[in-house]
């Protein structure tokens, strides 16, 4: 299901003071209590310190386990559309797939909403194990995170995860994604949110600084522009007055466009280290007071 061919490769475990050092051709002198060197055996590149009782697991063998839970979820894999990721550093791996066959739309139009699941793992222990059940928007490429724990899936970095428990957590994701997940998402597609309180939403989540104390709880205002931007610009879109309208309307939105907006910057990054980062934080403002009053207001 996934590109093994990109995976082809073993990482192994050494010895931090008989490996090069990246600052000269000589060996580093290294306390041996520091931790072990993870690195890949063909490039011997490192990867990562660890501690001695870390468990290598090999990318590939972490794809194709991935792949057979997909594959005994239960999720319908017509026209399944998959993509496996690497970091150019090879520390982390990202695997997704997209499953068409359960496409609705949100809007009546023809830009539907997919169901897309996403696994997370590394080498260097800056990503634990994880899959998140979220949906991709083909319009604009945004992947939108959910909120609920039903969404998320969390396992240990050992080889031998099991499989049947895994998959049946990847269909009970999906089962929820294309269920309740979707009905919220519809709701809040016709929940009105005045343009005050999206920015008081945006100020207090995803814009709030943090070193507020000494900013007296000023927002960053740079990505408050941002995030308002894109707020007004899918608003546009949704009353059929074209995305890049030079006079753009600066109208009342909805739950939706707000939340287009966030996922909108957690999504368009290049960086894989931010991504998730972002990713969190838009979990978090779905979590928040602000989100809640709004939506408890509709």
């Amino acid at each position: 299901m996934f590109d093994l061919d990109l995976l082809n490769f073993e990482v192994e475990k050494c010895n931090l003071s008989q490996h090069p050092s990246i600052y000269s051709t000589a060996t580093m002198q290294v306390p041996s209590d520091i931790g072990i060197g993870v690195r890949r055996k063909d490039t011997k590149q490192m990867l990562g310190i660890v501690s001695d009782k870390y468990e290598i697991v090999q990318y590939a063998d972490i794809a194709e386990q991935v792949g057979e839970s997909i594959t005994k979820s239960g999720i319908d894999l017509t026209d399944v559309i998959t993509q496996t990721i690497l970091s150019e550093d090879s520390t982390k791996l990202e695997l997704t797939a997209i499953f068409p066959a359960h496409a609705r739309s949100i809007d009546g139009t023809e830009n539907p909403i997919t169901p897309k699941f996403k696994f997370r793992t590394s080498q260097n222990k800056s990503w634990a194990n994880n899959g998140m059940m979220g949906h991709h928007k083909w319009d604009c490429y945004n992947t939108l995170v959910d909120g609920n724990k039903l969404a998320w899936i969390y396992g240990r970095h050992t080889k031998n995860f099991s499989i049947s428990a895994f998959a049946a957590k990847i269909g009970a994701a999906a089962e929820y994604i294309s269920g309740d997940g979707f009905k919220k998402m519809e709701k809040w597609y016709t929940t009105t949110v005045s343009r005050d309180d999206t920015i008081n939403l945006f100020s207090k989540t995803l814009a709030k600084r943090t070193d507020n104390v000494s900013r007296n709880n000023k927002p960053n205002k740079v990505m408050l522009s941002n995030l308002m931007k894109t707020f007004d610009e899918e608003n546009r879109h949704i009353l059929g007055r074209g995305l890049y309208e030079k006079y753009g309307t600066r109208d009342n939105g909805t739950l939706w466009t707000a939340y287009q907006a966030a996922t909108a910057w957690s999504t368009h990054t290049n960086n894989m280290s931010v991504k998730p980062l972002r990713e969190a934080k838009v979990i978090k403002m779905l979590a928040s007071s602000e989100w809640e009053e709004l939506e408890l207001a509709a």
